[in-house]
């Protein structure tokens, strides 16, 4: 159970961050409720507890001291100038926009400016939410610091979080995630025709979250780890681990069909599986394949400390003896590689556990096994860390700059949702301002801004409905109703990273709740609730798509070219080095494309959300995203591969690679161009495969021939994936080049 719950929160940041805040309200309450303050003050120390824990996101806990020191008096003045300008309509509006603005440029100074106006902006809110005047201020003054204060005791006293602990459970949630993804590889061999389309998507589900968890580990490495040179081994066998992984289920599917499968199908959603065969169910390879699959699956998830003894060894070497031809056991061609690939992720499972665990117990070492380790070991010690400093890019200035147009945008959308709000109600207006506001919170275009309002709306209809229920159980019983509000707070800081509009419902019912407290609680103010969202939400739309508009095709585009750049970067630098030269830090420009492809699948949400009209356009870009996924794939097994030289004693250099690789090379930065300008003259180049461009019997070498095939494979599969890009995206092809 405890490794399902690393598998779906890793690093379980969602349960610590419910958690802390649930903490940092319930310390706070108790405090008051002992200097027996009314109810309305107990729900302003309980907003400003909240407020004063999800702001702040630093890693690190000296700047997150820092940050909450600076987010008090930032939080007296704000509460200070919410009561004073209370009773003064046009001056309290005008501030409010200013506030606004402040808050969100802001973003441009880090984590600690988007802490501060998220501060800022929240308690003037709080303000206006309790009715607070300016002969409660000292009283609210003292809430307010004691809201503080349990924040702080709850985050570094009763639920401390370090980098260095969280980088650890994320290491276990990425184990536990890795064997989710084994067990399901496992049933993919039994699955029938009925059962193999939902096996198959369960296999997609399980690639991505892996990949998403090594994602959330490379992030805060630098974080987590005192010295370099570790977090750039950690971040190599994560990498290793994950590609490995994500080639054995290839070849699963690839021992399915009766051709090799194309990698577009392990990242396009509702592909279909290949057909043309089955495994044989008794067959004894099939059969030891099935055992082998979940020993390493168990093996993969036990603990350094319990995987000794001689049974674990013995299925260790077996594993590990697959990357020796002579230990294949007698199969078709196609299942065989399946054992392979056995083989090469035990490899990476084992250089996983020594990166984590340190040195084991060598002692029932076979000749394979002992081969993987020297082969790991060479790895390790030609690890260095790259010094260089990275050239500063050029950064938009003025307008251009994201967090200014965002401010601007924000600051023009609160003001019409303050002339709207006002019409609706003079004393609940600020709901249609809270909503403009959060709807451009993680949003960079008109697009994204609009299925974030929807999806707003949508939960705050389901949370009224559900607050109505509620107000009507809980009647006056306070501490009830602050229960069921602690229970939603939680619900909603674990449910948000999930989705969004479930966060909403939670928001919305907890307010239902806490108007009760108030004693301000009625079918209209809820109704007025709904009707003021949707307000926000609009005059967030109107405004992202009047003031400095960020079209959602523009954003995408600029997201595609910066995929595709790095892409390019990693193709030339693993070519390059495959080829006998310097290749640079592939394993950190892989992160960096894998990074830029995580920004362009949340900018398509937009494109491929299901209210979208357009079909056909959310198929192409379904598309192009699952195509640019299986170029990230080849990309990062090309520079994993380039990697191991020239320390791996199976794997040499041929220039003629260089060659081989320009073409792609070429063909992603015409496509890159293109994108960028579509009246660019480029063209891509076609021309006979990658593998007829080599002699046959290139790169021979001593042991595992099989790895100068993948080689080929991965430019072969990247060059048909670039060529597939072009047609969707309007590029024409021409010939290939001459080449020297």
């Amino acid at each position: 159970m405890w490794d399902r719950l690393a598998a779906s929160d890793p690093g379980l940041l969602r349960l610590t961050a419910g958690l802390r805040t649930v903490t940092a309200i319930a310390l706070t309450l108790a405090v008051l409720a002992a200097l027996h303050v009314p109810v309305p003050q107990l729900v302003a120390g309980a907003i400003a507890a909240m407020v004063a824990t999800f702001a702040i996101r630093e890693k690190q806990r000296g700047q997150q001291a820092v940050t909450l020191a600076f987010g008090l008096p930032v939080a007296l003045a704000s509460v200070s100038l919410g009561a004073l300008l209370s009773q003064r309509v046009v001056a309290g509006d005008l501030f409010f926009v200013v506030l606004i603005f402040c808050a969100v440029y802001g973003r441009r100074f880090g984590d600690r400016g988007t802490a501060l106006g998220l501060i800022g902006f929240q308690v003037y809110f709080l303000s206006l939410f309790v009715g607070a005047t300016a002969s409660v201020l000292p009283e609210l003054y003292g809430v307010i610091c004691v809201a503080f204060v349990c924040s702080a005791a709850a985050r570094f006293a009763l639920l401390p979080q370090t980098p260095a602990g969280t980088l650890d459970r994320l290491r276990r949630a990425f184990r536990a995630r890795l064997a989710q993804l084994l067990a399901t590889q496992a049933e993919l061999l039994d699955a029938g025709p009925d059962e193999a389309e939902k096996v198959l998507a369960d296999l997609r589900t399980g690639t991505a979250r892996l990949h998403e968890t090594a994602l959330l580990i490379q992030g805060r490495l630098e974080d987590g780890t005192s010295d370099p040179a570790v977090a750039r081994l950690l971040q190599r066998r994560i990498a290793d681990a994950e590609i490995a992984a994500e080639r054995l289920g290839l070849l699963l599917l690839t021992a399915r069909s009766a051709q090799r499968t194309d990698t577009l199908t392990l990242h396009l959603p509702g592909a279909p599986l290949p057909s043309g065969g089955e495994l044989p169910v008794r067959d004894e390879a099939t059969a030891a394949l099935r055992r082998d699959l979940q020993a390493l699956r168990l093996l993969t998830l036990r603990p350094a400390g319990e995987a000794s003894g001689t049974a674990l060894a013995q299925v260790r070497n077996r594993l590990l003896g697959y990357r020796e031809e002579e230990n294949l056991p007698p199969a078709s061609p196609a299942v065989q590689d399946v054992f392979r690939g056995l083989g090469e992720t035990a490899r990476a499972a084992l250089g996983l556990r020594l990166a984590l665990d340190g040195p084991q117990d060598e002692s029932d070492d076979t000749p394979a096994t002992a081969r993987s380790r020297e082969e790991l070991d060479a790895e390790d010690a030609a690890i260095e860390v790259s010094e260089e400093s990275e050239a500063e890019e050029a950064r938009p200035a003025g307008l251009e700059r994201p967090t200014t147009r965002a401010a601007v945008q924000v600051a023009v959308g609160s003001a019409l949702a303050i002339v709207g709000g006002e019409l609706l109600s003079a004393q609940r207006w600020y709901w249609a301002v809270l909503t403009c506001w959060i709807v451009f919170l993680n949003t960079a275009s008109t697009g994204e801004i609009l299925v974030k309002g929807y999806r707003r709306l949508l939960g705050t209809v389901l949370g009224v409905v559900a607050g109505i229920g509620l107000a009507a159980l809980v009647g006056h019983h306070t501490w009830t109703a602050f229960a069921l509000v602690l229970l939603f707070i939680f619900a909603m800081f674990y449910t948000a990273p999930l989705s969004y509009t479930l966060m909403s419902f939670f928001v919305t019912a907890m307010l239902g709740l806490l108007y009760t407290l108030l004693n301000t609680y009625s079918l209209s103010v809820l109704v007025l609730r709904i009707e003021e969202t949707a307000l926000g939400a609009a005059c967030g739309v109107i405004a992202a798509a009047v003031v400095l508009p960020v079209h959602t095709d523009r954003r995408t585009n600029e997201l595609l070219v910066a995929v595709l750049d790095r892409l390019a970067d990693v193709t030339r630098g693993a070519v390059d080095q495959l080829s006998g030269g310097a290749g640079g830090d592939l394993v950190e420009q892989a992160r960096e494309l894998d990074q830029a492809l995580a920004d362009l699948r949340a900018a398509t949400q937009p494109l491929t959300h299901p209210i979208t009209p357009l079909r056909s356009r959310r198929n192409t870009v379904r598309y192009v995203v699952a195509l640019l996924e299986t170029c990230a794939y080849h990309g990062r097994s090309l520079a994993a591969t380039a990697e191991l030289l020239p320390t791996h004693p199976s794997i040499a250099a041929d220039p003629r690679l260089r060659g081989a690789g320009r073409r792609i090379v070429h063909n992603i930065e015409a496509i890159a161009a293109h994108v960028a300008d579509p009246r660019s003259a480029t063209q891509i180049e076609t021309g006979p495969s990658i593998a007829s461009m080599l002699e046959p019997g290139t790169l021979r070498t001593p042991r595992y021939g099989r790895v100068t095939d993948r080689v080929l494979r991965h430019l072969q599969r990247l060059d048909e994936a670039v060529s597939g890009l072009a047609r969707p995206l309007g590029l024409a092809g021409g010939p290939a080049r001459p080449r020297k």
